[in-house]
């Protein structure tokens, strides 16, 4: 009777394992801009590659695209989800950037240049996993609002 309720006790276990680690962050991955699908703002530019990667108690974004003009752009934040700003370092019409985690695949995000917002937004992971969607509005430095949205497939 004692090792059935041992292998009972293993195999809950196992499934609480196996839940926590599918339970962890589902922004985290390689994503590809998918323009099919996406309505960037005219004059703005675009992020290509957005990879999230665990970076110890932190989370590390790498950003890739082109800006306005089509030339290259890189951009590096490391930080936490906590809604609080952290450097972002690159070649950005902003210089910080602060999420917040508004559920398990929510974030909001916005975009400060010397702690004025540049934009804000939503960050939502499809309940499959298989891509994001990423809502913007803000106001251009013509001082028009503008609205966005740009798509991503998980790679």
């Amino acid at each position: 009777m004692m090792k059935i309720r041992i292998a009972v006790m293993a195999v809950a276990l196992s499934f609480v394992a196996a839940t926590a680690c599918f339970a962890a962050n589902a922004q985290l991955g390689t994503w590809k801009f998918n323009e099919a699908k996406s309505k960037i703002p005219v004059g703005m530019g675009k992020n290509t590659t957005v990879v999230y990667a665990e970076q110890k108690d932190k989370i590390k974004v790498t950003v890739d695209g082109v800006d306005k003009d089509g030339k290259p752009t890189h951009s590096v934040w490391v930080g936490k989800f906590d809604g609080k700003a952290y450097p972002v370092k690159g070649n950005l019409p902003y210089n910080s950037v602060a999420y917040k985690m508004v559920n398990d695949r929510t974030n909001d995000i916005t975009t400060m240049k010397d702690g004025k917002t540049v934009w804000s937004g939503r960050i939502t992971v499809s309940a499959d996993g298989k891509s994001r969607t990423v809502t913007i509005n803000g106001t251009g430095a013509d001082g028009k609002k503008f609205k966005g949205k740009a798509v991503y497939d998980k790679t």
